[in-house]
């Protein structure tokens, strides 16, 4: 099965990078998918690769996928409660991995996070509190953990805004932007230049539609500068995400993975 998905594997690493290039309490316990569980297709999935891990999370409208490099297996992690609209309605919710290596799953309709447990795979529901927009229905198509920030932070299409979380996932700070993000569909951090000081904070990258947009922080982080401009990866960051999809193929043609 693993073999013979070895195309869509390709296309799901290359997809994650892509992402970064562009800049997209429950305890349920998993079931292990069975060989006719539903294939995974681009572009209605959002990806992340863990090459710390050898993991490879997938988040479908039927809930979140696992797979597991070290393993020729995959798990499918249901979500219990978990709304989302689908992309007729807009950009799609988004999956991020955090300093630990849970995966977090957003809503893109409501201010709720999931949190994936990176051993037991055991879910917990975590509802954020606002500091701002309570009046509106908050959800985010965007997320990524900044570790230089020790936060997560979350993009919401429907309002163009954005907004930092707190590592404990029980509240979410708006950020002031210079101007509104328009369709933002995921989020990266920036690549960092060799010009950047180093005690700068991390800046993130926005994928929109049309295009990448850039935000930069101010000294205080509690404010940014949206720029109508796309960001791009370094080329030892090329040639490391290039170095970790031969060794994903090389483990999906093992005879093990067969």
């Amino acid at each position: 099965m693993w073999n013979a998905n070895a195309g869509t594997a390709r296309a799901l690493f290359l997809a994650a990078s892509m992402v970064l290039i562009a800049g997209c309490e429950s305890g349920a316990a998993p079931r292990q998918a069975s060989n006719d569980a539903p294939d995974l297709q681009l572009p209605g999935a959002r990806y992340r690769v863990d090459p710390a891990r050898n993991r490879v999370w997938a988040l479908t409208p039927e809930g979140v996928f696992l797979f597991d490099l070290s393993r020729p297996q995959r798990a499918a992690v249901p979500l219990p409660g978990w709304v989302a609209a689908g992309a007729p309605y807009g950009c799609l919710p988004d999956l991020a991995l955090g300093p630990r290596g849970e995966a977090v799953v957003t809503s893109n309709v409501q201010p709720a996070l999931w949190r994936i447990d990176p051993d037991s795979l055991a879910v917990s529901v975590h509802e954020l509190a606002l500091d701002a927009d309570t009046d509106k229905d908050v959800g985010f198509t965007g997320l990524v953990f900044s570790p230089q920030h020790g936060a997560f932070f979350a993009a919401s299409q429907a309002h163009g805004s954005l907004w930092r979380i707190d590592p404990l996932l029980r509240t979410a700070q708006k950020i002031a932007l210079s101007a509104s993000i328009p369709q933002a569909c995921g989020l990266t951090l920036r690549p960092r230049s060799s010009r950047q000081t180093p005690n700068r904070m991390a800046d993130l990258c926005v994928g929109t539609p049309h295009g990448g947009w850039s935000v930069l922080f101010a000294p205080d982080g509690r404010s940014a500068y949206v720029s109508a401009a796309p960001c791009a990866l370094a080329n030892t960051d090329r040639k490391r995400f290039a170095d970790q999809l031969d060794r994903f193929l090389t483990r999906l043609r093992s005879p093990a993975a067969r």
